[in-house]
């Protein structure tokens, strides 16, 4: 967290109209003495960006069962072009020009006003809660081969919350020791990996690559698969006011996670479909486990295995990382009670991380499937939204400073927001009406709940810490 120094808090409708608010980092001078905390470097920031986004190739067994092997190892190469790169740039735009925690919320508030930056904290939220219920289950997807128990029943709900309460501790403990921790888990589960490909060198045939059938693609699932792990790029912006020098840190950041999460896809897809014979039915979440068992043995699949699980952990606890701060930036803007903003000894926010956890509890019992397509209707709301407001703020405060600005002048932010609309749109179309019907009940709760805390507020039946008349940042008119 940051706060502009005292003589500069101001509104952030000055700021954007007369080009001189100010951001201080946090540590430089800040109320509630937050230089006892430490702030995240560059490594262990792209190791969590890595992780809001991929944590390896854990999940992206169903994109060769949907459209088989070239259309896989297409579709990341593409949709990484189309969409993972457009909003990697708009992240590293908006992050260095509001470096604060609360991201995303901020950006949609300052050019759309409190009411959709709400509904778009709401949204990224909810959609945050739903990608985290999904590591447990692959969590345990991938030891129930090991561990036939594990497959249902109590000995799975045990496991699944045993595992949250374990992995919420670590992040309770602080975003240091998350950083750190998502290193290590990052090395160890992308070795094996490595070691599984260059086993796989002799038993090679590209043309298992050029495998394709248009007639059987089951397109729903291919392009929501593609989408699940190519997304969350702007995830981390929620916690940029515990980034040292974020202005610098965060672009550089975002590219080296973009290179590392295209090659822990690519290379483990491609050793996967050239080097065994293609059975499209057997590519399910896990299988890799199976192929290593194939090329190296019972000891290679065991460390895959373990490499699994180990990601899952990264991966739960970067995105509790990433909703829990959202809260805290949400509640010091007095979008939610000012309890949320409080934060434990570690420097940690424990409302926030409190709320994570039990979204992920209740919601632990849908499928892998069901998780997967809810999770990306919420979340493509939420990305509209952004762009919407990054387009905004380019025309109407052209000379807000932007410590990184995408190149190409405003025609170019424009151009660069159609591709990824255009999925956005796809992916809306292909989902199921179950899904829609619980994505639009979710937006409607939203859409409720926001004049419900407005009202609490105005009887003051909780503290807020600020308006959004007279905070830290209140928010240019529409």
């Amino acid at each position: 967290m940051k706060h502009r120094t005292s003589p500069a808090r101001q509104s952030s409708a000055k700021m954007l109209e007369n080009n001189v608010g100010e951001y201080v980092g946090m540590g430089e001078e800040s109320s509630h003495d937050l230089h006892k905390y430490n702030k995240v470097s560059i490594v262990p920031l792209v190791f969590l960006i890595f992780y809001e986004v991929s944590g390896g190739p854990f999940g992206v067994e169903d994109s060769v069962q949907a459209a088989g092997p070239l259309l896989a190892l297409l579709g990341f190469l593409v949709f990484a072009l189309i969409w993972s790169v457009p909003e990697a740039l708009i992240t590293a735009e908006m992050g260095t020009m509001f470096p604060e925690n609360g991201g995303y919320v901020v950006w949609v508030s300052s050019a759309l006003g409190p009411f959709w930056g709400f509904q778009q904290g709401w949204m990224k939220w909810l959609s945050g809660v739903i990608d985290n219920a999904l590591y447990p289950v692959l969590f345990l997807d991938y030891l129930k081969s090991a561990i036939p128990a594990l497959e249902s029943g109590l000995p799975r709900t045990i496991a699944v919350l045993v595992l949250t309460a374990i992995l919420t501790y670590l992040n309770y403990r602080g975003l240091t020791i998350v950083g750190w921790v998502a290193i290590l888990l990052g090395v160890f589960s992308l070795l094996p990996f490595i070691v599984m490909g260059l086993i796989a060198i002799p038993d090679i045939e590209p043309s298992r690559w050029l495998i394709v059938d248009l007639g059987t693609v089951n397109w729903s699932l291919y392009l929501n698969t593609l989408f699940w792990n190519l997304n969350y790029w702007d995830s981390i912006s929620t916690l940029t006011g515990e980034v040292e020098n974020p202005s610098k840190t965060l672009p550089k950041a975002l590219s080296y996670a973009l290179i590392m999460v295209l090659l822990g896809y690519i290379f483990p897809l491609l050793t996967g479909t050239g080097a065994i014979p293609v059975d499209r039915e057997l590519w399910s979440d896990g299988y890799f486990a199976d192929i290593a068992k194939i090329l190296g043995g019972v000891w290679l699949r065991t460390w895959v295995l373990a490499a699994a699980a180990l990601s899952n952990m990264g991966m739960f606890v970067a995105e509790m990382s990433s909703d829990s701060f959202q809260l805290l930036g949400m509640a010091e803007i007095g979008m939610l009670p000012s309890f949320f903003a409080k934060r434990s000894h570690y420097g940690t926010p424990l409302m926030g991380i409190l709320f994570s956890a039990s979204g992920v509890i209740l919601l632990s019992w849908l499928s892998f499937q069901e998780i997967v397509a809810a999770e990306n209707y919420l979340y493509c709301f939420g990305m509209i939204m952004e762009f919407i407001a990054f387009v905004k703020l380019r025309f109407q405060h052209p000379n807000l400073p932007r410590p990184y600005k995408i190149p190409f002048g405003n025609i170019g932010a424009i151009l660069i927001c159609i591709p990824p609309t255009v999925l956005i749109l796809v992916v809306l179309a292909l989902a199921s009406l179950k899904i829609m019907a619980i994505s639009i009940a979710a937006v409607v709760v939203g859409l409720v709940l926001q004049p419900c805390v407005e009202y609490m507020k105005n009887k003051r039946w909780y503290d807020f810490s600020g308006s959004f008349d007279n905070p830290d940042c209140q928010y240019a008119s529409v």
